[in-house]
């Protein structure tokens, strides 16, 4: 072999072996880069989400609630205050009730002859109810003083003429301390002071006594 040989077999080996070289290391290369930009992208995610600042997200939440605190308040100023004396005390209504009611009534109610007073009858003070009225035929009760029933006066007398007085008195016979009561369904006669207790046949009561 003679020195031109040996230079073209080194030639070879060398274009073959550092040929392999030079593309392992490219590639080497080519995947160093592909992982540094890998890295570079997922330090860049990391780096990305690391900026989202939490206590911005609380900041403009504070934010948001403080507007709304404002708000109500700004709301709630409008609206009028309710007024302390809108509806009457209580004693003031219980002051109102006595001229609502109006007068007062007989308890017990008496009827009596014409020498007992009328007014308003008690347990104490026996007057004579000048106010009756007829929860039977809803007549006012008619009196006639110094005046007693006829034995002939009757319903069907009484419910044909009251409340007439003059009618009524072709019924009536002149009796001197006694007092004559009728209404359209019943009449009586008496001298004494009379509780309408006793008497349950008459319903009569006490249409309260005006002051």
């Amino acid at each position: 072999m003679d020195d031109e040989d040996l230079d073209q077999l080194l030639d070879e080996v060398e274009k073959k072996f550092c040929r392999n070289v030079s593309i392992a290391s490219s590639a080497a290369r080519t995947n160093s880069n592909v992982v540094g930009k890998h890295e570079k992208d997922k330090d860049g995610q990391k780096k990305h989400g690391a900026t989202k600042p939490k206590g911005s997200v609380n900041s403009v939440t504070e934010d948001i609630d403080a507007l709304l605190e404002e708000l109500q308040e700004e709301d709630c100023s409008h609206f009028p205050q309710p007024k302390a004396e809108q509806f009457p005390k209580g004693p003031h209504v219980e002051k109102t009730l006595p001229s609502q009611s109006g007068g007062r009534k007989c308890c017990p109610v008496f009827i009596g002859g014409s020498f007992v007073a009328n007014g308003v009858g008690t347990a104490a003070s026996k007057r004579s109810c000048d106010q009756l009225r007829c929860i039977s035929c809803d007549f006012r009760v008619l009196m006639f003083d110094d005046c007693e029933w006829d034995s002939t006066c009757d319903y069907l007398f009484l419910r044909n003429n009251m409340p007439e007085r003059q009618k009524l008195r072709t019924k009536l016979k002149k009796r001197r301390g006694l007092r004559a009561y009728a209404c359209q369904c019943s009449w009586i006669s008496t001298l004494e002071s009379t509780d309408l207790r006793d008497q349950p046949q008459l319903r009569w009561v006490c249409g309260k006594h005006q002051d």
